[in-house]
């Protein structure tokens, strides 16, 4: 197959459609006339959007291009991120509720948009009576409590940039990204709740700080009570710091492509990788995506249930939904902590209207089984979302039909760190969705498929997935790194965007997101994507969850290596493996079928929920693993490696 290289093979057919239901569309914020005033006219969109945010300072240019690929949107415009998420909604939204919060242990906090303006106020001044002042970096440090998203507005409202760290990661990991900004303050706690245990937030900031000099400040919450180191001088409690500040704070005006925030990839082993987000055209997007996605109403309750700490909770729990004036819900604590129906409890509790969560949780949902969701009256739910990873399409199905009660639309979205706000996705109104698709590029978004040559591929195949236009909420840069953020995105087709991502499109022009290029496999000179294997395999009913990756191979350059979660009532055996290696023959083709199959009750992942596959490869070839840090389940690690030497050594599955 001379072309074989060129393009990812798509292999697998999905035939099941869903149109958007009738009541569902006559209502919807985003229709089929907004989709095509948006492909004659994108920059119009988009001035459009701007439009919406309240500015204090127009812009004179909307879009300078003339030093690609450092776009600059908004050009010569001011505003305030913190005024346009709060002051501009008190006069006819003060008494709505901005965040319904609920702590792990059961604790609850109903926050109205004149509380948390007085919160972000009180702290931004105990911040600024710290030194800390427009253009500096403060790191955010916290589980997700109030203070988190109050610590970021604050930030926002006096122009100091904020990296938000997520609460999992090692003293190590914090104190790479603390000295790559160079912040000068920390906000932290001194413990958080996770699965009923504490952990050490304070005293891993005490570590890390022993090699980071530019922090001069750290502020603690005191969430727990437990007992925390403490410097004079350069530790503050947050309570005492923000009892006597005045409730009002003038914010800075910032030029559009001032810095908001840094954000640092995770899961690589090299340098962390800062990505720049910018204030205008990263808010304009944000709020603009929040609105049409989701079809917001005024009555909506939205509930993404992420974590700050990843930029999913930075644009869909902070900055996006407070810009559109909406309520939302902060939850802090793991999903089956006291037991399995916690997240449905939550729905129910407050009337969630929209849930965004991740394929790995409806996964986990999947595997615990329907009777938990059916304890509680999910009928609020009028729209699901899908966010973090390729969903297959029987996790989409169930999804609907046990979460969403058959009657909901679901938006399956494609974005990253680096786009800062969906890229690819159904509008609920407008598309009909297929399960397992993102479907098509938002208004706005140019997106293509391109081979190695970045020559746009022909409907029924696959490639790699690229941005071919400059789109508001777009990184700027790497933080201190142009060169990388050049080679990274930009090298290896001029003109375009690399995502990074393996994708196909249908003979309907829908996308399919087939993971990672590195999750790319080459068996016997065919290029197949390692998800459309795993969606085979938790197409069996006795399947809940599934990771392949490629592993070397003397023969066939690479071999597949699939690792399985069983439902919960199911014992594995050599049987079942025989039987579910030919079940991807069956409804993919033989040369998808794994050549060797590991049963596990786990897999490891971060505990954002994200399946390490870098770590199942090193497992596979049998080589030292890297990064640890950020998974959940350390654990089950070792119990796989067990496993799959125990595998190669019987030749299971050969």
């Amino acid at each position: 197959m001379p072309d074989a290289p060129k393009t990812i093979e798509s292999l697998e057919v999905e035939e099941r459609v869903f149109a958007p239901p009738p009541e569902f569309a006559a209502r919807a914020t985003a229709d089929a006339d907004l989709v095509r005033r948006a492909a004659e006219d994108p920059l119009g969109y988009w001035a459009d959007e701007a439009e919406r945010l309240d500015w204090m300072k127009p812009w004179q240019t909307l879009l300078d291009d003339s030093n690609p690929p450092f776009y600059k949107w908004f050009v010569g415009g001011e505003l305030n991120v913190s005024v346009n998420c709060l002051d501009r909604h008190l006069d006819q939204r003060g008494e709505r509720v901005a965040l319904y919060w609920e702590g792990e242990p059961g604790d609850r906090q109903a926050i109205t948009y004149r509380d948390l303006h007085e919160r972000v106020c009180r702290l931004a001044n105990g911040l600024r009576s710290l030194g800390v002042k427009r253009g500096d970096r403060v790191a955010i440090y916290l589980g997700m409590v109030p203070e988190l998203p109050a610590a970021m507005l604050a930030c926002a409202r006096i122009g100091a940039a904020h990296t938000v760290i997520f609460g999992g990661f090692s003293p190590d990991s914090l104190s790479d990204r603390i000295q790559d900004c160079s912040c000068r303050a920390v906000i932290t706690a001194d413990e958080g709740w996770r699965n009923g245990k504490t952990i050490a937030l304070k005293e891993n900031v005490d570590k890390a700080l022993t090699s980071c000099p530019s922090v001069e400040a750290v502020v603690c919450v005191r969430r727990t009570g437990g007992e925390v180191g403490w410097v004079d001088g350069r530790d503050h409690w947050y309570h005492e710091l923000v009892a006597g500040q005045p409730p009002e704070c003038e914010p800075e005006a910032m030029d559009a492509e001032d810095l908001l925030y840094v954000l640092y990839t995770s899961g690589t082993t090299g340098k962390p990788k800062g990505i720049v987000h910018t204030t205008g055209g990263y808010l304009t997007a944000v709020a603009a995506t929040h609105r049409h996605v989701f079809d917001i109403r005024d009555d909506d309750i939205f509930w993404c249930a992420a974590d700050c700490g990843w930029v999913t909770g930075h644009s869909y729990i902070v900055y996006g939904p407070l810009a559109n004036g909406c309520t939302g819900v902060l939850y802090e604590g793991a999903p089956g902590f006291p037991g399995p129906d916690r997240w449905w409890e939550i729905v129910e509790r407050y009337g969630v209207t929209i849930l965004y969560t991740a394929p790995t949780a409806i996964r986990t949902f999947m595997k615990w089984g329907k009777e938990h969701p059916r304890l509680h009256d999910l009928s609020t739910l009028r729209l699901l979302g899908s966010v973090g990873e390729p969903i297959n399409p029987e996790a989409w199905i169930w999804y609907q039909e046990t979460i969403g009660g058959g009657r909901c639309p679901i938006v399956d979205t494609w974005w990253q760190t680096e786009t800062g706000c969906i890229m690819i996705s159904p509008l609920p109104g407008v598309t009909a969705t297929k399960p397992g698709s993102a479907t098509h590029a938002l208004p706005g978004v140019g997106a293509d498929i391109v081979d190695e040559l970045g020559e746009s591929v022909p409907f029924g195949s696959g490639g790699y997935l690229v941005l071919t236009e400059p789109w508001p909420g777009m990184l700027r840069t790497l933080y201190g790194d142009d060169e990388r953020f050049v080679e990274t995105y930009w090298s290896r087709f001029p003109g375009l965007y690399l995502a990074g991502d393996g994708a196909r499109r249908d003979e309907d022009g829908y996308y399919w997101l087939m993971g990672r290029i590195d999750d790319v496999m080459n068996v016997s000179g065919h290029r197949l994507s390692t998800i459309e294997i795993e969606s085979a395999l938790v197409d069996h009913e006795a399947v809940v969850e599934a990771a392949v990756v490629g592993r070397s191979d003397p023969t066939t350059g690479q071999a597949i290596a699939a690792f399985v979660t069983l439902q919960a009532s199911i014992e594995g055996d050599d049987a079942l493996i025989a039987e579910l290696r030919q079940h991807v023959a069956t409804r993919i083709g033989g040369i998808a079928r794994p050549a060797s199959i590991v049963l596990t009750d786990d897999l490891p992942k971060t505990r954002s929920g994200k399946i390490m596959r870098r770590l199942l490869r090193d497992i596979s070839d049998d080589r030292q693993m890297g990064d640890v840090t950020t998974l959940a389940n350390a654990e089950v690690v070792s119990e796989i490696a067990q496993m799959a030497a125990a595998a190669r050594a019987a030749g299971t599955g050969e």
